[in-house]
């Protein structure tokens, strides 16, 4: 750790206990990966619910229902919630899969700072172009808010003092919303322009996510293997605008459903189960047979029958996700 600053990693889950399950998987993922770290794990909530005995290390900032405020709004606080010098503020709908440290490392010196990359056209929330050219900035700097930085010091301070100012006039500025609420992502990227911030252009090395790269290739938390690629075209599942890869990424992002698929629940279930104190060989063992076989075979029926069905039935209603 470079200068001895304290460091911590930081989640949010408020509202449903769903997302303190995914916190709870989180910090399971982080300790396995930090047993002999400094850095500290934190999560901020507004459930009461007592936590898993195996997580006592975890520390917890305790607040009042509605007290964070709603919606991506409460990701515009960070700034009031970042319990050391360097915070790694991490989506509580990822995973581990090993140390953070170099991360931090990458970030260190930085005010504010994401994964991502500088962007001067082109539409994300609104049109890209329009937005610098209303603030004056020659790009501005596009990611996934799954993964923050911040650092302890006036320009954090100052971003995030702009972003909620800016929040009133997100529809004024002719920025589109998500899910009916202002992204904080468009507010923190403006703010972040003008404060001149650095972003880290991460290679798959950090981050990765089923959006710009949807294809599950491999996954083993506690092995520390993950493969996720956006394959070419033709291939169906190929996401255009974004760089055909296969990543290796420390922190992985289930955006969506795919908390409630197997891939994710496969490690969940074993992170419980070790938390329980099985071992991890055995836990992994039990649930690969008693949960993962099973699941697969079942997800792979269901993906061949598909077109029986719908052919036969017709599309069903769109099912209704209980995280939105």
């Amino acid at each position: 750790m470079t200068g001895n600053k304290s460091r911590a990693v930081l989640t949010i889950a408020t509202g449903k206990r769903l997302y303190l399950d995914m916190a709870i998987a989180l910090a399971r993922s982080f300790l396995w990966w930090h047993r002999d770290s400094d850095i500290a794990f934190y999560i901020a909530t507004d459930i009461p619910d007592e936590m898993p005995r195996d997580l006592g290390a975890v520390r917890m900032l305790r607040f009042e229902k509605g007290e964070l405020g709603v919606g991506f709004s409460m990701k515009l606080k960070l700034d009031q919630l970042a319990p050391a010098e360097q915070t790694l503020f991490i989506d509580s709908d990822c995973l581990c899969l090993g140390p953070l440290d170099p991360l931090f490392d990458r970030f260190e010196g930085n005010g504010v700072s994401v994964l991502g990359t500088p962007t001067s056209e082109g539409e994300w929330f609104g049109d890209i172009a329009t937005q610098c050219a209303n603030f004056g900035v020659p790009a501005l700097p596009r990611f996934n808010g799954g993964v923050y930085y911040l650092e302890k010091g006036e320009r954090r301070n100052a971003v995030y003092e702009k972003a909620r100012e800016l929040e009133p006039r997100y529809d004024e500025l002719g920025l589109v919303r998500l899910r009916g609420s202002a992204n904080e992502e468009l507010l923190m990227s403006i703010s972040m322009a003008l404060h001149g911030c650095p972003l880290i252009e991460d290679d798959g090395t950090f981050y990765g996510d089923f959006f710009m790269n949807p294809v599950l290739l491999e996954l083993d938390l506690l092995r520390g293997k993950v493969c996720l690629s956006n394959p070419p075209p033709p291939h169906p599942s190929h996401r255009p605008g974004y760089a055909c890869r296969e990543i290796h990424p420390r922190i992985v992002h289930f955006l969506g459903d795919f908390t409630s698929k197997w891939p994710y629940r496969t490690e969940e279930k074993t992170l419980a189960l070790i938390g329980r104190g099985v071992p991890a060989g055995l836990a992994r063992l039990v649930v690969r047979i008693g949960y993962r076989l099973p699941a697969m075979v079942a997800q792979r029926a269901r993906d061949s029958l598909r077109p029986i069905y719908r052919r036969v039935f017709g599309y069903r209603a769109v099912r209704h996700v209980e995280r939105v």
